[in-house]
């Protein structure tokens, strides 16, 4: 279920704006990568484009390859909405559709894709989904109640349901706990240890901490000022990111002196 992507050479624009140069990385699968680095250094752009959420913006286009498992998904013949589909999206706050019930959230993405869904063949992918999220025990009794009613760490929860519903392999994740209290941020951690093992996870976080408890691997991102483009700095081992760097830029903001 979850797969390999392979970047080479992404350039990201705003029309004629370079936002992010020059990225290249692996991302293994059924592991955890995390994104770092400071304010403004492209770290959310360069998410969105590994599931083409970037081109969603008038004007934002890319220059270079997104590969997953050899398949180049900006290729010519590739639908962006299978791409979508194949990669999901969980956004920095909790986005339940609030006029929906908590198990037509959870359905959402499905009937989205038009695919026809038996009652029954719907109840097992609803409670197969909020398990996986870790969520089922504490809503099963009230699935038609406004998922808008839960609490944030829930919401958040839902929402990741919702993201699993349609058996992406790969879950992109910006930010998912900013807007959470450290309970709720802590139920999202363990509950992304528990999803790496059937999908491929990537974080943005600006929590030096949770980088460190929750990925495998990590990348630098970092920009050399206002109006230049962010830049992958370096990427490696999570440990070894955290306790011996190669770059001084890394080291200078795992420690806090910047950023």
């Amino acid at each position: 279920m979850a797969q390999r992507i392979d970047v080479k050479d992404l350039n990201i624009y705003y029309r004629d704006f370079l936002a992010v140069q020059d990225v290249s990385m692996s991302i293994e699968p059924r592991s955890v990568t995390a994104f770092i680095g400071p304010s403004g250094c492209g770290k959310s752009t360069f998410l969105r484009t590994l599931n083409r959420m970037h081109e969603v913006i008038p004007g934002a286009r890319v220059e270079g390859t997104v590969e997953m498992e050899g398949v180049d998904l900006y290729g010519d013949d590739v639908d962006p909405v299978a791409v979508r589909r194949s990669i999901g999206m969980v956004f920095q706050r909790p986005n339940p559709f609030p006029t929906m019930s908590i198990r037509d959230n959870v359905l959402a993405g499905v009937k989205l894709n038009n695919k026809r869904i038996s009652k029954s063949d719907a109840d097992d992918m609803v409670e197969s989904s909020l398990r996986g999220a870790n969520l089922w025990n504490e809503v099963k009794d009230r699935l038609d109640k406004p998922g808008s009613g839960l609490s944030g760490g829930q919401q958040q929860r839902l929402c990741i349901a919702r993201a699993i519903a349609v058996k992406p392999q790969v879950l992109l994740m910006d930010e998912p706990c900013s807007a959470l209290d450290p309970i709720s941020t802590l139920a999202i951690e363990d509950l992304i240890h528990e999803l790496k093992k059937d999908y491929t996870i990537v974080i943005v976080t600006h929590n030096m901490q949770q980088a460190a408890r929750v990925s495998d691997r990590t990348a630098f991102f970092n920009i050399a000022g206002t109006g230049k483009p962010g830049r992958l700095i370096e990427m490696n081992d999570t440990a070894t990111i955290f306790s011996s760097p190669a770059e001084k830029a890394t080291e200078d903001y795992v420690s806090g002196r910047f950023g």
